[in-house]
């Protein structure tokens, strides 16, 4: 009830605020108007929430830490502040655009979070309520992931529309960068995951990495090969190259899916999806560009593309020689493993930042193209490290001894956790055990030697 009543005031904060259009030239998406300190402060104020909070939240829901819901609480708190301040800016001037048609949806899913947040609070067991709380737990867990996701692409819309880009003629193309560019990074962040918490789990799934990997770019491929080109009107500018790497792509995935697996129906390594990843950056890399900027960001874009393919193989034919993992137990890491999803992020920060708009407003502001990817680059670090930070947090809370009896101890790396509300996770006195008999074993014997100088005495 609390949530609708604020969702209801939110919306009617909305509608009463009068988006003025008066000072934007026709044609226009934005006023030439600065950006006032308001609209400074409910940008700073949503990635804060949105970009950091939430995600952390999330990461403590996932291991039912006590400080899930307060981190929650100040991120809804700051979310509302934030999106009040959005409807009360002076300065520049927006007309219709997504950003704003977009916020209601993504508040609304917060407040449905939080509704059934605080149901789950109120263990309502019995009765009607003991039969939809398993769906409600399942709704509130899935919800929680998806507005992290949902976050990224307002805070995307939020640029866009802060600039007035992507309108037009230039809607397409700002569309595929985005899109691609996102693309990368979630494929940085999967595999970032994978590779640090998510070794066990993919070897229950009885798949190797490769097979996911290949189904994923087959799937893209035949997207690619068939909307990247209207069909019907004539071939345009690079229509033919972006149509032909659609092709490659689903022609490879179906490669990589059949090596996924050795004739005994084994799982095993190949790398079909590094030699793809390292193709497409090398097409990038010669893709032509009307400004000398955009061919330097896209020739960078590129190489990175083909460093995170060629790194790839290495790491799997060198340093994993074909195996999922160093050690048998998944926690183990190479130093050159981070490698390859690192160049990922920073590859789909590239591709993102090489829009038509964003290069011709860089271009008359006199700012070169090694200021502007060393810029990229850095925003790619701090992602991996924000990303290596929550997953260091993770780790932290299922491999903290607790006073209960260890749970399954493979259970830690797929994020699984009890229905009471205590991560499943093994003993910390020893992290590398197999299984939880073992371990409780090994306990009561030595429980047994220490009691033998005593019974002698």
């Amino acid at each position: 009830m609390l949530a609708a009543t604020v969702l209801a005031l939110l919306v009617s904060t909305a509608q009463a605020h009068e988006h003025h259009e008066d000072k934007i030239p026709e044609g226009e998406a934005i006023s030439p108007d600065p950006l006032d300190t308001t609209l400074w402060i409910h940008i700073l104020l949503q990635i804060f929430a949105w970009g950091i909070l939430f995600p952390v939240g999330m990461v403590l829901g996932i291991v039912r830490s006590r400080w899930h819901v307060p981190v929650q609480i100040v991120a809804t708190a700051l979310a509302i502040l934030g999106y009040l301040l959005g409807h009360a800016h002076k300065g520049r001037q927006f007309g219709k655009n997504v950003h704003a048609q977009y916020a209601p949806w993504l508040m609304m899913m917060v407040f449905a979070q939080a509704a059934m947040g605080i149901y789950l609070r109120l263990h309502l067991e019995r009765g009607f309520n003991g039969k939809i709380r398993k769906w409600i737990v399942s709704a509130h867990g899935i919800l929680g992931k998806i507005i992290p996701l949902a976050a990224w692409v307002q805070m995307l819309f939020g640029g866009i529309t802060a600039l007035g880009f992507c309108q037009g003629d230039h809607t397409g193309q700002c569309a595929a960068h985005f899109i691609m560019g996102s693309a990368f990074i979630a494929y940085g962040i999967i595999y970032t995951i994978l590779l640090l918490v998510g070794q066990i789990w993919l070897r229950r799934t009885g798949r190797s990495q490769e097979f996911y990997d290949s189904v994923v770019i087959a799937a893209w491929g035949c997207v690619n090969t068939f909307t990247e080109h209207r069909w019907g009107t004539a071939w345009v500018r690079n229509d033919l190259q972006h149509t032909a790497m659609g092709v490659i792509w689903w022609c490879a995935g179906l490669l990589g899916v059949w090596l996924s697996r050795d004739r005994r129906g084994r799982p095993k390594r190949n790398l079909i999806p590094a030699i793809v990843i390292a193709i497409t950056g090398w097409a990038m890399s010669g893709h032509p560009q009307e400004l000398h900027l955009s061919t330097m960001v896209h020739s960078v874009f590129g190489y990175t593309l083909m460093a995170a393919g060629i790194t790839r193989i290495i790491e799997i034919s060198f340093v994993l020689k074909d195996n999922n993992s160093i050690s048998e137990d998944g926690e183990d890491t190479n130093s050159f493993q981070f490698l390859p999803p690192f160049l990922l992020y920073a590859s789909g920060f590239l591709f993102m930042g090489a829009t038509e708009e964003q290069m011709l407003l860089l271009s008359n502001a006199g700012v070169t193209h090694v200021a502007y990817i060393l810029i990229l680059y850095s925003i790619a670090f701090l992602l991996f490290l924000f990303v290596n930070m929550l997953l260091r947090l993770y780790t932290y809370y299922v491999d903290s001894p607790t006073d209960t009896k260890s749970a399954d101890p493979e259970s830690r790396l797929n994020g699984s956790a009890m229905p009471n509300g205590h991560a499943r996770i093994p003993d910390a006195s020893d992290r590398q055990i197999r299984d939880a008999e073992e371990f409780e074993l090994e306990g009561l014997m030595s429980e047994d030697d220490d009691d033998l100088p005593k019974r002698h005495n």
